[in-house]
């Protein structure tokens, strides 16, 4: 689980790496510096209330007038208080309005990456866009973005109500069936962050992450490029049966590896499954006993997932892992 542990260290809204990320946690610390101060001096005016409720069972029996000094002071007093709310709720309220200005600012930037991020039950598909068709790259459950980069993503869902959310970049935005949206961010701090869907969409909602890599520029580069290439060509005799094994059961039916014949969709890409830190969309890392596993039976680690299980033999079952290990 150590691949996992790692992701889950940064996860959270009030660490931010991006841009918009730190617009949210800076407003998120003002509500919650000023209504913080609210609760304390409301508290300690009932506090003072409660103490003097001895001095006021001693007062007169009613009917009785207070005094012209009393009243002054009352009033005075509520017309502070009223003052003062008005002075704070449009505090907030323009700090929320110029927030806002500021997240939205980079929707101007005529220079920008373009990343397509399709939610399917349960995992992300995720399309890096480009110009030229034939370098257009599909991974799934990972995103990687250059620092200093202003990202646009185009998000939609492909079955039900997903909630793309990486807290240290950005705010949720849903994907809904039909209503394609866009989200604008951009990396400022380099690093390992965790995603998930935040909106339940069905049994697996809970395993729905994704890994978020904030790097270099150079890096970013060095990263696509890998990406981009097809899958490596089987080295070994237990590899090549192992591409037999998948090209000849219903593998081929539902998941694409770029280089070969295998060109469906309804799965995620497996052109460079080994390079990727977890499968199952984080259910569990990417480590071979996880993978023969999650290929045999996936009912077992992720119950309701649409993959069927795979009644292999061991031995086509060990050649097929030998085979995907090698897709780095």
């Amino acid at each position: 689980m150590t691949a996992l542990l790692a992701i889950s260290e940064i996860q959270s809204a009030l660490a931010p790496a991006g841009t918009q990320a730190m617009r949210i946690s800076q407003l998120w610390w003002v509500y919650l510096t000023v209504l913080s101060a609210i609760f304390v001096l409301v508290a300690i005016a009932l506090f003072i209330a409660l103490s003097r409720r001895h001095a006021v069972a001693e007062l007169p029996a009613p009917p009785f007038a207070p005094g012209e000094a009393s009243e002054r002071r009352t009033s005075t007093a509520v017309t502070l208080c009223v003052i003062a709310t008005v002075i704070i709720l449009f505090v907030l309220l323009f700090w929320d309005f110029f927030t806002g200005r500021a997240i939205y600012a980079l929707t101007s930037d005529k220079e920008f990456l373009h990343i397509k991020v399709i939610g399917h039950q349960w995992w992300w598909e995720v399309q890096y866009q480009d110009p030229t068709p034939s370098n257009v790259m599909t991974t799934a459950n990972e995103l990687h973005v250059p620092l200093g980069k202003t990202v646009k993503l185009e998000l939609q869902s492909n079955d039900v109500i997903h909630s793309f959310w990486v807290p240290a970049m950005h705010g949720k935005k849903d994907l809904i069936p039909g209503h394609p949206t866009v989200q604008y961010f951009r990396a400022d701090k380099e690093g390992t962050f965790r995603g998930q869907c935040a909106e339940f969409c069905g049994h697996q909602h809970a395993h729905m992450r994704l890994e978020f890599v904030a790097e270099s520029p150079d890096k970013y580069e060095a990263w696509l490029a890998a990406a981009r290439q097809n899958a490596p060509n089987p080295t070994t005799a237990m590899q090549q049966r192992g591409l037999q094994v998948f090209m000849s059961n219903q593998c081929i039916m539902c998941h694409t590896i770029e280089g070969t014949a295998a060109r469906a969709s309804l799965g995620p890409d497996l052109t460079h499954l080994a390079s990727r830190s977890f499968i199952a969309a984080g259910a569990v890392p990417n480590t071979r006993g996880y993978l023969a596993g999650w290929i045999a039976n996936p009912q077992n680690i992720k119950p309701g997932v649409r993959m069927p299980p795979n009644p292999l033999s061991s031995d086509d079952l060990n050649a097929l892992v030998d085979y995907l290990e090698s897709l780095k």
